[in-house]
């Protein structure tokens, strides 16, 4: 069995990621600062889940300071690969504190990339985004479709993590498989993005709020799909950059009628302005990852809001009180 460093240990993608791991006899080291990005609530919840298996291990540190280098050569084994899923997420939140991205996704990226260097690791893969497409050409977006126009500092600096990628590759011989995740969604899902938000406001009887007239479109694609994804990147690829999610397309309102139909409630839908950090559709090719990686999503869109559903009822006891920005 295999052993790796999980940075994000903690968050949406990166726990379930760590759930599969450790399933398959795995040991993962877990690293992440439980950061209040988002109601913190949610991470103490998915890393409960965690601690619960005797191979894992965690580590509460920050990898935007220089010393966890250090930190982590001193507490953690020689591992077959390291994983960085660390990041501070949201295109709209990165126009209020663009510092905070730079550091985590752009320069924690650079640690992580150094450690591999220093201790000898041959395997990186970087969570990366489907936001570096911006509004440039038409969906769905190829890997090799242009990325150098972001519209939010959170793409910036998502491009600036590839970059310290490829050099390092250069210049180490690292193996490097970059992920450009589109919308994920699930149980336990970040709060600030439309699943969770609209799945609690619904539930609540609280207004929904939505940008533009909600034909706007989105590429989803179910939480578990996109951790057998990630494993499968796992393989040596020299380096690559693979989508990952937005399989399956639907319009924002129609979204809002299946959570209408699976929770037996009618939304207090609000329009508002369109936000210029947003794009009308984020659609993805995916069969690159499909050829390389044999890649191949299993849940549909019903089912998973389905289960997204039954998680938020079972959980609603404290899910209903978490912050939804």
């Amino acid at each position: 069995m295999a052993s790796y460093l999980l940075t994000g240990a903690a968050g949406f993608i990166g726990s379930r990621l760590a759930e599969f791991l450790l399933r398959e006899g795995h040991a993962v080291y877990g690293v992440d600062n439980l950061s209040q990005t988002y109601d913190v609530r949610m991470k103490h919840y998915r890393l409960r889940l965690l601690q619960e298996h005797a191979n894992f291990h965690f580590l509460q540190d920050d990898i935007t300071d220089k010393a966890v280098l250090e930190r982590l050569e001193a507490s953690v084994p020689a591992v077959d690969a390291l994983i960085n899923l660390a990041a501070v997420a949201g295109v709209r939140a990165s126009m209020k504190d663009p510092w905070s991205y730079l550091y985590t996704n752009t320069l924690g990226a650079l640690n992580m990339l150094e450690y591999c260097a220093r201790k000898g690791v041959k395997k990186f893969v970087l969570a990366s985004t489907s936001s570096l497409y911006g509004n440039d050409g038409t969906p769905p977006h190829a890997e090799d479709a242009p990325t150098d126009r972001p519209l939010a500092p959170y793409a910036a600096s998502k491009k600036g993590a590839e970059a310290f990628a490829y050099a390092y590759h250069h210049l180490y011989g690292l193996d490097v498989s970059v992920l450009r995740y589109f919308t994920v969604y699930g149980p336990a899902g970040r709060p600030d993005m439309v699943m969770f938000r609209f799945c609690q406001w619904i539930a609540e009887g609280r207004p929904v709020y939505v940008t533009g007239d909600g034909e706007q479109s989105r590429g989803f694609t179910y939480v578990d799909d996109i951790a057998c994804g990630t494993m499968l990147a796992l393989g040596p690829v020299g380096y690559d950059i693979f989508n990952l999610g937005g399989h399956e397309v639907i319009t924002i309102n129609r979204l809002i009628a299946m959570l209408e139909e699976r929770l037996g409630k009618k939304a207090d839908v609000r329009y508002i302005p369109t936000h210029p950090a947003d794009v009308f559709s984020n659609v993805a090719d995916v069969s690159k990852a499909r050829a390389r990686l044999g890649w191949e999503p299993r849940v549909s869109l019903e089912e998973g809001v389905s289960r997204l559903v039954e998680w938020y009822l079972r959980e609603r006891s404290w899910a209903k009180d978490v912050e939804t920005p």
